[in-house]
């Protein structure tokens, strides 16, 4: 299946629901950054739940920055993902390992450790809304989940998965599942929500069993007047970084930086951390900011 997201309303409009695949997004992530395992799962997992979060964002252009700061080997996870469906990140160590958790599955809680989760909401005019939790879990889906309840209060239950093997990622993706103010009060329907919701085995699972998304809202909440919405987003990896912006960056630097750049190394590389692209710069470049530089700076103000 492409990746997608799917949007629907469940109990007259009192639970909200989006659900995401990103196998092949997570694919790519894995390839460019040249993921081990675990490191896969965790950055996987992240981007999904970038996405579920930045799907309630109303302006276009909206954007959510989601980073989490460990203890644990593999450092930190920052992932940046718009209500236009795109999404990038990276991982801070992305070659660590770990032998599997208890239960025999990745051990994502082990990489990522103890710390911090920051969310920043940009929504494209004034200053963006930025919040810190301490982490749950480590394992990303609990994380989130316990940020949206507490710092936004919403209760939300989010389940985040997976599936990477000797060939590649195979399945990926999640559920995000909130009950909203109206609905909030109906303590049995919270109760048979959280019981679904905690039944389910994993959501790649689900998608390996040829599960579409609209069949797996109907699983969860068939029977409480579930809306789908017949609109389908396609979702993908995609960076913003260009040519233009690392000269940009590389200016900033300054005119004796730049000739320095210019004498030893006869030009520069610059490597996007979210994208993994590599790009290089030659003596002329460097030369043409040099310029530049002279020239802002002889101009009157």
């Amino acid at each position: 299946m492409a990746d997608q997201l799917i949007r629907a309303t469940a109990a007259d409009g009192g639970i909200r629901a989006v659900g995401v695949i990103t196998t092949r997004l997570t694919e790519e992530a894995r390839k460019r950054h040249k993921l081990s395992y675990v490191a896969t799962a965790a950055l996987g997992r992240t981007m999904s739940a970038g996405l579920l979060m930045a799907s309630s964002m109303k302006r276009t252009g909206s954007r959510v920055n989601v980073r989490v700061k460990g203890d644990g080997p593999l450092g930190g996870i920052l992932v940046d993902a718009g209500l236009d469906g795109t999404v990038r990140g990276y991982v801070q160590n992305p070659s660590v390992e770990l032998p599997p958790n208890t239960k025999g599955k990745l051990d994502v809680g082990g990489a990522v450790g103890n710390g911090y989760l920051y969310v920043v909401r940009d929504v494209g005019y004034g200053y963006p809304y930025s919040s810190t939790v301490q982490l749950v879990s480590g394992e990303i889906g609990d994380d989130v989940a316990h940020y949206l309840v507490s710092s936004e209060q919403t209760p939300s239950a989010l389940v985040l998965g997976v599936f990477v093997g000797a060939e590649g990622v195979t399945a990926a993706g999640g559920i995000l599942i909130q009950v909203l103010p109206k609905a909030a009060r109906d303590e049995a329907l919270v109760a048979t929500l959280e019981s679904r919701v905690s039944a389910l085995s994993g959501f790649t699972p689900l998608l390996q069993a040829g599960k579409s998304l609209p069949e797996i809202f109907t699983g969860i909440l068939g029977d409480m007047s579930l809306n789908i919405f017949p609109e389908t987003q396609m979702l993908r990896f995609h960076c913003g970084c260009s040519l233009e912006k690392v000269l940009d960056a590389l200016k900033i630097l300054g005119e004796e930086e730049l000739q320095d750049m210019i004498i030893k190394d006869d030009g520069a590389e610059a490597t996007c951390d979210f994208c993994g692209n590599i790009y290089q710069v030659d003596s002329d470049h460097l030369n043409q900011l040099i310029v530049d530089l002279r020239t802002e700076a002889s101009s009157p103000i």
